[in-house]
Order: structure tokens, then C-alpha cells, then sequence
């Protein structure tokens, strides 16, 4: 399993509706609005690298409202939490 940690920039009206449209894909476990330089955060977690980049170039593409998108692999989990185990019930 690949976990990665989508920023996004999205048209201020529209940042509910990208949201939204980011949390029914299910590829994202968690969408988050925040403050900052970027309005929402995007949890990813995908069997492998391809999938990633089939969701950022073609599925995320099609979600009217974004402007700009920074992804970032996530190399290695800290966490008191079995995230591995978790997410990866059915993906073999």
C-alpha cells in the first residue's frame, strides 16, 4: 500500500464542493479543509505509484474547482496506530 499527502488550492467557492468530490473517491480515506497556505489536505492510499498518478492526472482533473495540487509520497508511517493493517484489508 502507497500513502500519500495531496495538498490542494481550490477556487474559494468552490472548496466545499472539491472536497466533497475528493472524500466519495476511494482512494481518499480523509479530506480535510484547513487553514494555511493550502484550503484542504487529502489522505490517499492506493495499492501502488500507478494508481497515484491515475488519480492525480486523470480523476482529480476532472473535479472542477481546483487550482493547484502538490503531492507527496509518504516514504515510512510513526504511528501508534496499525494503519498498514487497517487499509490494506482487500487490497491484494
Amino acid at each position: 500500500m502507497v500513502t500519500a499527502i495531496v495538498l490542494i488550492n481550490a477556487q474559494h467557492e468552490k472548496i466545499n464542493d472539491v472536497a466533497q468530490a475528493l472524500a466519495e473517491m476511494s482512494e481518499f480515506t480523509e479530506v480535510y479543509s484547513v487553514g494555511g497556505s493550502y484550503d484542504l489536505v487529502g489522505i490517499m492510499r492506493v495499492a501502488n505509484n500507478e494508481d497515484i498518478a491515475t488519480l492525480v492526472t486523470e480523476k482529480m482533473n476532472q473535479v472542477r474547482g481546483i487550482d493547484h495540487t502538490e503531492t507527496m509520497i509518504a516514504f515510512k508511517t510513526y504511528s501508534q496506530h496499525d494503519l498498514e493493517g487497517l487499509f490494506s484489508i482487500g487490497m491484494e
